[in-house]
């Protein structure tokens, strides 16, 4: 655990030295480095990175576990001599449409919105509101993202075996949702049709009425919002506020309890 805790210092150190000195020279908004709720977001940063991932090992064992006995052996066969770089591209795809699914259902289910709202709830938007989520949140949108990549054989294809896909996946998702979090005034021009950009996300985060929020719910490939009709980024605004509508708990341990209080019902979306 010891290992554990110092690499994820090391990685937060390493982010802080890239994403903070942007921040300060490219802002989208002006605010402090040491904002409103900083240091519960990096109690959220270390939590988030250890509970979850320990949860999800038993449904992925056993989702992979049936998937072996009920789907035919040729079938992933033919899937582990795909080459990897194939096999990863399809993989982000498969994951992107499953976690855009959960993540909508996370807006639109009210049980499941009440744990979601603690990531909506930040009302300054940066690289470290990316850690900001309720664990049984995270839990739910990383399985929704991870189950089409089994059922599809692109995780794990020959049972019994170590696969970096997974892995490859789960890592370079982290990194882009530090990116689109932060502070970040870039625009990217067309490319934003095609990849998930800070100015993306941002309109995810709005508080600007009912008629923007509930939108953009892709983490790295736009087109799904696209497809699903759920895309909304103008070409050059970005929000005027962000936050929920519903009061929220300042402190870490009152943020966990929240879905559970009184406060949480009925649904707490932005502008409801």
């Amino acid at each position: 655990m010891i290992h554990v805790l110092y690499a994820l210092a090391v990685r937060l150190l390493l982010i802080i030295a890239v994403l903070v000195p942007l921040e300060r020279m490219f802002a989208a908004r002006a605010q402090k480095i040491l904002r409103a709720g900083f240091f519960t977001d990096i109690a959220y940063y270390f939590f988030a990175n250890l509970l979850p991932n320990m949860l999800l090992a038993v449904p992925l064992s056993a989702l992979a576990w049936l998937l072996h006995i009920a789907v035919p052996s040729p079938f992933y066969a033919f899937m582990a001599s795909l080459p990897l770089p194939l096999r990863l591209a399809l993989a982000l795809v498969a994951g992107e449409i499953g976690f855009y699914w959960g993540h909508r259902w996370m807006h639109e289910i009210p049980m499941l919105w009440r744990f979601h709202a603690i990531h909506h709830a930040a009302e300054d938007m940066d690289w470290l509101v990316n850690t900001r989520a309720h664990p049984v949140d995270l839990f739910l949108a990383r399985l929704t993202g991870l189950i089409p990549i089994y059922v599809l054989g692109l995780a794990q294809p020959m049972a019994n075996q170590a696969d970096i896909v997974p892995l490859l996946v789960a890592l370079i998702g982290s990194f882009w949702g530090f990116f689109v979090h932060a502070n970040l005034s870039w625009r990217f021009g067309w490319l934003e049709n095609v990849i998930a950009t800070p100015a993306f996300h941002h309109w995810h985060h709005t508080n600007d009425g009912p008629d923007v929020i509930d939108k953009n719910f892709a983490s790295m490939l736009p087109w799904i919002d696209r497809l699903f009709g759920t895309f909304h980024v103008p070409k050059r605004q970005f929000p005027r506020s962000y936050g929920i509508a519903a009061p929220m708990p300042k402190h870490f341990w009152g943020q966990l309890a929240f879905p559970w209080s009184s406060q949480a019902l009925p649904q707490t979306r932005p502008q409801d």
